[in-house]
């Protein structure tokens, strides 16, 4: 099988005329960055939590990539080409190079763009500067770049000419996003889970409808609560958002994000602490049996 894509958490293959395969790794990835630690079953968590939602995406009735799924971690999924250069408003079966943001709550790198007046709070709806953890007013939608060294925030103008989509097709593609969420919602909130956020990616097949394809819903592209820990004022992160907040916690993030600005060399990412590799494959585990409500 030829690669086509070395990705930061599975490999894509070039299966046969009709399908390409995914098979997810231990690996794991922050800031853009790949760290330098496995994470025992961290990519049969992903992958099997990502079937689980495939299915139901499937049962309400949104078009998804999803085939089948062997042995935990070898996912076939339906093939769309990957355009390569400007891309027209009449191309056809392809997979849109951006990522979708949905958000629900003032988190990540929402509440630093507010601190730091790059997002304005009274757009979002608040009177006064939120704090981290509070509930946004309204769902924000989001569109970042999905091909470039680092993701970046982008305009509905430049998605739409990235993208080659018309500004109803990404219209389209949040509802089928706010409709997958609130599925999400209600089937997590089962296991006391909050959903915060995630991202999602589409393509168009031959009638340019809207594909979901991809992985979501996981404790990788999306960020999870506990929802009696936030009853009480606290917040549990139950995402690789504490893995964040490690590299945050020793430094090294600012000195990531001085070197972007700076256009400098970027650190290299040290890997984690031994118990830190441990707590984390845990957390997959554990988070795959709350988000589906299976067993191991």
């Amino acid at each position: 099988m030829e690669l086509i894509r070395k990705g930061k958490v599975k490999e894509v293959y070039d299966f046969d005329q009709d399908r390409l395969l995914f098979i997810f790794t231990n690996q794991i990835s922050v800031f853009d960055k790949i760290i330098p630690s496995l994470i025992p079953k961290k990519g049969e968590s992903l992958a099997r939590t990502s079937a689980f939602w495939f299915n139901r995406a499937s049962k309400l009735g949104i078009k998804n990539h999803f085939i089948s799924l062997e042995n935990g971690i070898n996912m076939f999924v339906k093939k769309f080409k990957i355009p390569s250069g400007r891309i027209s408003k009449n191309e056809k079966n392809y997979l849109i190079p951006l990522e979708f943001v949905s958000r629900y709550y003032v988190a990540g790198t929402l509440f630093d763009r507010i601190k730091n007046g790059k997002t304005s709070y009274r757009d979002l709806g608040f009177k006064s500067m939120p704090k981290y953890g509070e509930k946004l007013p309204q769902p924000l939608y989001e569109i970042t770049t999905k091909f470039e060294k680092t993701d970046r925030l982008i305009s509905y103008e430049e998605a739409m000419e990235i993208g080659g989509l018309e500004k109803g097709e990404i219209e389209v593609i949040f509802d089928i996003i706010s409709k997958m969420d609130e599925e999400i919602q209600r089937e997590v909130s089962r296991r006391g889970l909050i959903h915060v956020d995630g991202k999602k990616e589409f393509a168009l097949d031959n009638e340019r409808s809207p594909y979901l394809v991809d992985t979501f819903g996981t404790a990788d592209e999306d960020r999870w609560w506990d929802s009696e820990n936030f009853e009480r004022g606290n917040i549990l992160e139950l995402s690789k958002e504490f893995v964040r907040q490690h590299y945050r916690s020793i430094g090294y993030y600012d000195k990531l994000m001085e070197a972007r600005a700076k256009g400098l060399k970027e650190p290299d990412i040290p890997p984690l602490p031994p118990d830190m590799v441990l707590r984390v494959s845990d957390l997959y585990v554990k988070m795959f049996e709350r988000i589906t409500g299976q067993n191991w």
